[in-house]
């Protein structure tokens, strides 16, 4: 039975509302947002050991994390590139051919969304950490992987997540 402090629901959102939650949007106010997941005890504790590890820049740009405020996830820039830690395996997963990278050291799934945004989940880590980097970013790569691989590295142990 899950405990009552992980579960978590929408009720009702608009399409573009839940768009938001997941990719994360500067609405008018420059605040971003990211839907928080909610994982299994053991990668409960490995995320928020990886939010204390995370850097305050990446690719360049300050940290300002999305609401609501969480452990869990973490925002660089804006358009941000926004971090979830402790999502769903992607069912993308499963698929052999896939497209994946590996970035100093650390696997990832990487999925082109139909919004110009990727979205990438690690691969072979004890909890699935997922990094969505804006269509405006496509030009300059996948630096902001190589700034976030030291820390899932340190926190985030190689195996396969509950």
């Amino acid at each position: 039975m899950s405990s009552p402090r992980r579960r978590r629901r929408l009720f009702g959102p608009s399409a573009l509302a839940l768009l938001c939650a997941v990719a994360g949007c500067s609405p008018a106010g420059g605040s971003v947002t990211a839907a928080v997941p909610s994982p299994a005890d053991s990668a409960d504790l490995l995320c928020r050991s990886l939010h204390g590890a995370l850097p305050e820049r990446v690719d360049g740009l300050d940290r300002g994390d999305p609401t609501p405020a969480s452990e869990l996830t973490a925002a660089w820039g804006d358009p941000a590139i926004i971090l979830r830690c402790g999502v769903p395996r992607p069912a993308k997963m499963n698929d052999p051919k896939a497209d994946s990278v590996e970035v100093n050291g650390v696997g990832w799934l990487m999925e082109p969304q139909g919004d110009g945004t990727f979205r990438f989940t690690t691969a072979l880590r004890r909890a699935y950490v997922e990094v969505t980097l804006p269509g405006s970013r496509k030009d300059r790569g996948l630096a902001p992987l190589t700034d976030l691989a030291e820390p899932v590295i340190a926190e985030v142990p190689e195996g396969i997540a509950d």
